[in-house]
Parts: structure tokens; C-alpha cells; sequence
């Protein structure tokens, strides 16, 4: 045989060798690369909130527009007055302007109410000053020892207004929980392998998934439990 037909040989027979060790390779590849498992990893951190939302809505009804008029400027000062006393400013206190419900004007016959005009408004409170919330929000009691009927967004009076707290620095706290959320989705991960006999592998997809913010307890709106679960996908190995 002449020697460059050798050479020839030798490289067809070299790239069949290479051709046919990354056909197997890529086999392989095939039957583990699938293979993979989903797990979810949890993390809670309780905080306070940093944020009230205080709407005191309130309402005069009578027959008298003056005197009902008169009524609510003389409660919204009243409210004005019992939030400047337990140390907020004006500039925390926000109020919505007055609705004049005419009752009478679609009322007929034996459903006509006794009293023609209902006024409401609402006073909101809108402060960081928690602790001093939570302090006032033990003396309402004082607003309806004056005569002011509270009740939400102008309806029937005597309706509790109550307070929405909020926390706001999520941000500052949702990398380590994502962070502890996923050693804890991997610790999981790991388990399954274990038990299954094989090993985890690199990450083929993660989810931060939803981050949940709640009551600690119905006793307790102040107090937050924020809560994140991370949805991570593990490549399985043998």
C-alpha cells in the first residue's frame, strides 16, 4: 500500500474513533440529562411593621343640611384634635372630602328614612410612628364618648374603622431569605438523591416563587411574618 493511502487510513480510522466516543458520549449525556428533581425550600422571618394606615370614616344624619354641615366640621376637629393629642402632625392627617347624601331623592312611600341628609367624610392617618398608633388606637373610646359615630367610608355608623399596618422594607430583607430558601430547597435535594441513589448536579431552573406577607396572628396586626418559597430544579447525576 502506498504510504499516503496509509495516512488517508489512518485519519478516516482516527475520526471514526472520535466521531463514534462523542456519539457515546452524547448518549450518555442524553440518559442522564434528563434526569432531574423539583423541590421548593421555605424561609420565615417575623418583623414589625413600619407603616399605619389609619382611615377614621364618620357621618351626621338629620334634616337640617346647616346643621348636619355643622356636625361633621365639629367631628372631623374632633378626630383632628384626638390625633394631634397623642402626637401626630399635621401633615400625618389627611382629610377626604365630605359626601352629602340626599336620602330622600330616591325614597318613596314607607321606605323614605326619618332623617333626609347624611354627611360623611373620612379622617386618615398616615404615620411610621407605630408605637403611638398602637397607644391611640386603645382610646378611641374617647372619640365616641364625645358623639362621634364611626363607620367606614360614610355607611352605617357605628362601623369599626380600623387600622392597616404595613411593613415596607421588603427589599431589605428578601435576599438572605431567598438565600436561606434555596440552601433549604437544595438540602431537600439533596435528601432525594440520597435516597434514591445518586447525586445532585447543577441547577436547571430556580423560582423565587412568592413572597408572602401576613398577620403573625389575628391578635397581633402589627407584628409580620414574611415568608418566601423558592422553587429550584436539580439536575440528578449517578
Amino acid at each position: 500500500m502506498k504510504p499516503y493511502k496509509i495516512v488517508v487510513a489512518l485519519i478516516i480510522a482516527l475520526g471514526l474513533a472520535v466521531g463514534g466516543w462523542f456519539v457515546s458520549k452524547g448518549l450518555a449525556d442524553m440518559r442522564t440529562g434528563d434526569r432531574y428533581v423539583s423541590v421548593k425550600g421555605s424561609a420565615e422571618k417575623i418583623v414589625d411593621a413600619d407603616l399605619v394606615v389609619w382611615p377614621l370614616a364618620h357621618n351626621v344624619s338629620g334634616n337640617d343640611l346647616v346643621g348636619v354641615q355643622r356636625g361633621l366640621e365639629a367631628n372631623t376637629t374632633a378626630i383632628r384634635d384626638f390625633f394631634k393629642e397623642a402626637g401626630f402632625g399635621d401633615d400625618e392627617i389627611v382629610v377626604a372630602p365630605a359626601n352629602l347624601e340626599d336620602r330622600w331623592a330616591y325614597s318613596y312611600g314607607e321606605n323614605k328614612p326619618p332623617e333626609r341628609y347624611r354627611y360623611s367624610t373620612t379622617v386618615t392617618l398616615r404615620t411610621t410612628k407605630v408605637a403611638k398608633a398602637m397607644q391611640a388606637l386603645r382610646r378611641t373610646g374617647d372619640l365616641l364618648a364625645k358623639g362621634v359615630l364611626l363607620g367606614g367610608s360614610g355607611g352605617e355608623s357605628g362601623a369599626p374603622s380600623g387600622p392597616e399596618f404595613d411593613y415596607t422594607k421588603l427589599n431589605d430583607i428578601k435576599p438572605a431569605l431567598i438565600a436561606e430558601a434555596t440552601a433549604n430547597a437544595r438540602k431537600s435535594a439533596e435528601q432525594f438523591a440520597k435516597d434514591s441513589g445518586a447525586r445532585i448536579g447543577g441547577i436547571r431552573t430556580a423560582n423565587q416563587g412568592v413572597v408572602d406577607i401576613s398577620n403573625r396572628d389575628a391578635g397581633s396586626p402589627q407584628v409580620k411574618k414574611v415568608r418566601v418559597v423558592s422553587t429550584v430544579e436539580y439536575f440528578l447525576k449517578d
